[in-house]
């Protein structure tokens, strides 16, 4: 019997491994459907709500900002913290799902003083493919943390970087002084 429920734990393990793989194709797939769909799915909001969202955008941004610049400052190091570096691939791989949600339609220029372009809400698909990328190195490097191999963590922190530099190139204006 001990045979029968050791197969049937592999076949159960099997069969899990199989959905989240064609999950994962799936998400891929739906990440253009979800940004086609997000304002069309939403009442518009009112000035006040959007300059609220906008001033939470901002704040969840600089999160991300000042949590890669402690890994980064951590990885300088000739004794890199690796808690340190856990503790901000944890609130990256934590916030990065949200994304999406911080850029609703009526949250662009034209509402008020922010650095996302235009171009946000004028390629959709584009600007969610790229979140989904963020969002995947996010995940990778927060595992590569939880690891604490410094070389891994190294390479995928440059990944990380590298969606964040394709988002910004494409999507964030110069900052004014």
């Amino acid at each position: 019997m001990m045979v029968s429920k050791r197969a049937l734990a592999i076949c159960g393990i099997a069969l899990l491994a199989g959905c989240r793989a064609q999950q994962d194709g799936n998400e891929a797939n739906s990440v253009v459907n979800s940004a086609e769909t997000r304002n069309a799915a939403t009442a518009p909001l009112s000035n006040d709500q959007s300059l609220a969202l906008m001033k939470e955008r901002h704040e969840h941004m600089e999160a991300f900002g000042d949590a890669t610049k402690k890994v980064g400052n951590a990885l300088k190091s000739s004794s890199p913290d690796v808690d340190a570096i856990r503790d901000s691939s944890s609130r990256i791989e934590a916030l990065a799902p949200r994304l999406l949600s911080w850029f609703p339609q009526g949250t662009g220029p034209e509402v008020g003083k922010t650095r996302a372009k235009a171009e946000i809400w004028r390629k959709p698909e584009d600007f969610a493919l790229k979140a989904h990328d963020f969002e995947g190195a996010a995940n990778e490097f927060d595992v590569a943390a939880k690891r604490g191999d410094l070389g891994q963590i190294n390479t995928t922190f440059d990944a990380l970087g590298k969606t964040c530099k394709a988002c910004h190139d494409l999507y964030r204006a110069p900052k004014k002084d």
